[in-house]
């Protein structure tokens, strides 16, 4: 049951200003919206709280960092019961950044980085086939990312 969240629009322009950058002082912030760099303050506060906002991540460019591969994994599961706990164990593996459990023609679809292909291959071979539950996956390699964007949340 979902539960009826109660912000207003200033809660709104919050999340889309920090969704844009979160390095945005909160005095700047409170300018930029009317309101003192206070009021910004209890109101992240209050998204926090609330789980809404989960923190702030810093936004790397990998490729220069030399994570050169990016791929997309179908996962194929014996059966669709076990999909918690193959997801516990997907988990452990550092090189799997995004995760999802979907319906169609995969159980799980994951996004891995990795520094080269040889990377790949030992995420793939070594540790990802050797779960109890998977029955067999699908690769993808990306070969370039064309956008990459936050959703533009309304009230």
């Amino acid at each position: 049951m979902a539960t009826k969240l109660n912000l207003d629009k200033l809660d709104y322009q919050i999340i889309h200003e920090m969704m844009e950058n979160a390095e945005t002082s909160y005095a700047d912030l409170g300018k930029k919206l009317f309101v003192s760099g206070g009021t910004i303050h209890v109101r992240i506060k209050k998204l926090q709280e609330m789980g809404i906002v989960k923190g702030t991540r810093l936004n790397v460019d990998l490729k220069l960092l030399g994570y050169d591969v990016i791929a997309f994994i179908g996962i194929y599961l014996e059966k669709s019961s076990l999909y918690d706990t193959v997801a516990r164990e997907l988990s452990k593996i550092p090189e799997i950044v995004r995760m999802n459990y979907t319906t169609g023609n995969y159980s799980i679809f994951a996004e891995i980085v990795c520094k080269d292909i040889n990377q790949l291959r030992n995420v793939l071979h070594d540790q990802l086939q050797k779960i109890k539950g998977i029955e067999r996956t699908e690769t993808f390699i990306s070969l370039d990312e064309s956008l990459n964007r936050n959703v533009q949340v309304q009230p």
